[in-house]
């Protein structure tokens, strides 16, 4: 294996990006860029720069010079280069949650609004808790209904499970396109078309696949989506999340968030609240500039290696890592818990066995970072620019020890 993924990285078109990453040249193997990716090392620069000469040099005329608009400039960036959206559509915000809140709650109002027995929220018992809880809140709050879709743990919703999910009373259907489990692959125009054919909305949740995995989200005919950007978009720990609304749906949808830069006229401070036109009234406080300048040096890397070529990187490494993972940690009692076939998965693989906690605590004290996630599932993530195919067979085998020694 080790002649394979030494001759799999010599013609690895993207391995001269690597090096762009702060640590890729240490012996630490990092299998985590799906919950906080790499940061480049033109961040660093990025970052000094702003600090001595757009915050301490121009003070607040900054603001009037470039941080207003920001989060729309950067947001048409990420719809570009990772989320086939047009202009005028996405924008960085708040958190994800913020963000999921704002716009789950906001269709469910317009939906209800506009047919008084469409009350129905449907969601995958298995997504990322933080959707399940809001799916909860908002269904409390505003006396909807929550309808869940059970799924297999090693995949997620696929066509059946939605179309017997959804009917006259659904409103929004809130779906993961890459779940955050098993690493599954949803059909987005599928199931797009789906929930559609309902009379219902679509919030998709790209947290797991922005930056990893291709989308049309226009082609689609998409309705929503949010998305974290400290992933595979290594914006760093705690980087706002963007939203996405189809340019269709902006004028009717009232986030429920009111604040002062979500207003028609900003600097008006006038005694009603106005909401502005387009994407603007989505935002609801203050810009967090510091914190979303740091991801355009990788927008920068995406844009010029292609999303295109990022995927088959992508499906590359996961490709290698399972067969891998077949041939040194099967005979240990290990079972893959993703789906095997590459057009159902996203950039992560998981692994499955009893010892898998205790497993990821001893690979942590030994620099080999993956995540763990119940239930016994050891999640390996491969951030197609950052990780190469000699670091995934070297983290596999530790894997291999590390169980071998807990069982």
């Amino acid at each position: 294996m080790a002649a394979e993924a030494a001759a799999l990285d010599a013609a690895d078109p993207l391995a001269r990006h690597r090096d762009a990453f702060v640590g890729a040249e240490s012996a630490l193997v990092y299998f985590d860029g799906n919950s906080l990716g790499r940061p480049p090392r033109a961040t660093a620069e990025r970052l000094s720069r702003f600090v001595t000469d757009e915050w301490g040099g121009r003070l607040i005329r900054g603001w009037d010079e470039a941080w207003m608009q920001l989060p729309f400039a950067i947001g048409d960036r990420i719809g570009a280069i990772a989320l086939g959206a047009a202009s005028g559509q996405t924008v960085i915000g708040d958190s994800t949650t913020v963000l999921l809140y704002k716009l789950l709650r906001a269709a469910l109002d317009a939906q209800s609004a506009a047919d008084p027995d469409r009350v129905e929220i449907v969601v995958g018992r298995d997504d990322f808790p933080t959707d399940r809880y809001l799916v909860e809140g908002i269904a409390a709050e505003r006396g909807a209904r929550v309808v869940w879709v059970d799924v297999d743990t090693s995949r997620g919703v696929d066509a059946d499970l939605l179309r017997a999910a959804v009917g006259p009373r659904t409103a929004v259907v809130l779906l993961s396109h890459v779940s955050y489990r098993s690493g599954y692959l949803a059909d987005g125009p599928g199931l797009t078309a789906i929930a559609h054919e309902a009379g219902a909305l679509v919030l998709w949740d790209l947290c797991h696949s922005a930056g990893s995995v291709p989308m049309d989200l226009d082609a689609w005919g998409a309705d929503l989506a949010v998305g974290c950007t400290y992933k595979y978009l290594n914006g760093g720990p705690g980087s706002p999340a963007f939203a996405y609304v189809a340019s269709r749906h902006q004028h009717r949808l009232v986030q429920p968030v009111q604040g002062w830069m979500g207003a028609a006229d900003v600097f008006s401070m006038g005694p009603v609240y106005r909401p502005a036109d387009g994407m603007r009234r989505f935002l609801s406080g203050t810009p967090p500039v510091l914190a979303m300048i740091a991801m355009q040096d990788t927008l920068d890397l995406l844009e010029d290696a292609g999303i295109a070529a990022v995927r088959t990187k992508s499906v590359a490494l996961t490709d290698f890592a399972i067969r891998v993972a077949d041939g040194i940690l099967s005979p240990l009692g290990v079972r893959l818990a993703s789906p095997r076939d590459a057009a159902e998965r996203g950039g992560h693989v998981t692994l499955s066995h009893p010892a898998m906690r205790a497993v990821t605590a001893q690979l942590w004290r030994d620099d080999v970072i993956p995540d763990y996630r119940d239930p016994h599932g050891l999640r390996i993530g491969l951030s197609p620019l950052s990780t190469s195919f000699i670091e995934t067979l070297t983290g596999l085998r530790a894997v291999a020890e590390a169980v071998r020694a807990e069982s």
